[in-house]
């Protein structure tokens, strides 16, 4: 879904030509609708009844706005009802939505970003709704890098203020995460893992625009590698859904790698590397987990090597040297399927 399909229902209906009556001539339009009391803060008027058609509904309304309304958010809704749809907000009253999405990462990126803000201005709006529990306060739909940048650079944040449900906010932000190339895979697992905690698989896979199996190897990557070693290694960006499900799936076939994973992260260099080579490294540690090791003798019963076994956690290798001891390797060759026999016997 693009950004202009996101705002699409903020603007107000197109208007109806006036309807013609059996001659063809067109009939009087009716009294123009009184402009509706509900404040744009709280909602979009064209999503909700006017309830000041009726006088007992323009007296609730009015009593409920004096005591829900502070002074700042009565310029605000000067703005709003003077027909701008975006305002601009001091970004100290806008707190991030309740569900991050995003990886803390001083980088490049992120400087580049702000860069661009300072010289050319905040070409999108954020989306924002009412803090649900701070009146005085908002709470971002989508726009934390924005948000962050306007802060940064003390200049106020252009936003469109909705009224939004959490599942309708999770949706918008989830939607607006998709179009961002710099969203990086594990952000966006980590994002659904959060979801998981409040909604339902279905919203989960609305938000993220993405099939029941995509979903399932997401929350599968976000179960199988420590939260401890995602945090060390950071956004990655670059690093795709394949080497995230590797790394997963070698995190899970042993607690050795997990704490060889560890040991990488707890080096004194590793914070200073980039995100995606810390994964590299972290990777790379995995491969590298008992590469060269070698394999231990078999010894008879009067001390003499019969042969070498290695270990993995695939396989288990049994070498006999066969100039050495041509009748035993033959012996052991004939006698492995008897000993599977009695193997499956035993169990």
């Amino acid at each position: 879904m693009s950004r202009k399909q996101i705002f699409a229902n903020l603007a107000p209906p197109p208007a109806e030509p006036p309807a013609e009556g059996a001659s063809g001539a067109p009939q009087e339009s009716p009294a123009p609708r009184r402009p509706s009391r509900m404040r744009p803060l709280i909602g979009s008027p064209d999503l909700i009844d006017d309830g000041s058609r009726s006088p007992v509904g323009a007296l609730g309304q009015s009593l409920g706005e004096m005591s829900e309304r502070s002074r700042r958010a009565e310029e605000i809704e000067k703005k709003l009802t003077a027909g701008q749809t975006i305002v601009e907000l001091d970004p100290g009253s806008v707190e991030p939505s309740f569900v991050p999405d995003r990886m803390p990462a001083d980088d490049e990126t992120f400087r580049g970003f702000l860069e661009a803000i300072r010289k050319e201005g905040q070409q999108v709006p954020i989306l924002v709704r009412p803090h649900p529990e701070n009146r005085e306060k908002y709470q971002v739909a989508f726009g934390h890098r924005r948000l962050r940048a306007a802060h940064d650079l003390g200049i106020p944040v252009k936003a469109i203020v909705r009224s939004l449900t959490d599942q309708e906010l999770v949706v918008a932000q989830g939607q607006e995460n998709n179009e961002r190339r710099d969203l990086s895979y594990i952000e966006k697992v980590r994002f659904a893992q959060r979801l998981e905690q409040k909604f339902s698989r279905d919203v989960i896979m609305s938000a993220l625009s993405v099939y029941k199996s995509d979903l399932s190897n997401m929350l599968s990557v976000a179960t199988k590698i420590p939260a401890d070693i995602i945090d060390a290694i950071g956004p990655a960006h670059g690093i795709g859904r394949r080497s995230w499900m590797a790394l997963a799936g070698g995190l899970a076939s042993s607690e050795r790698h997990a704490q060889r994973a560890r040991e990488i992260a707890n080096q004194a260099d590793f914070a200073s590397r980039s995100s995606k080579e810390r994964f590299e490294a972290v990777a790379q540690s995995l491969k590298d987990t008992n590469p060269g090791r070698e394999a231990g003798p078999v010894l008879s019963a009067s001390g003499n090597e019969i042969g070498r076994i290695l270990e993995t956690q695939q396989k288990v290798t049994l070498t006999i040297d066969r100039r050495a001891s041509p009748e035993f390797a033959e012996f052991v060759i004939r006698e492995l399927p008897r000993l599977f026999d009695d193997h499956l016997k035993r169990r």
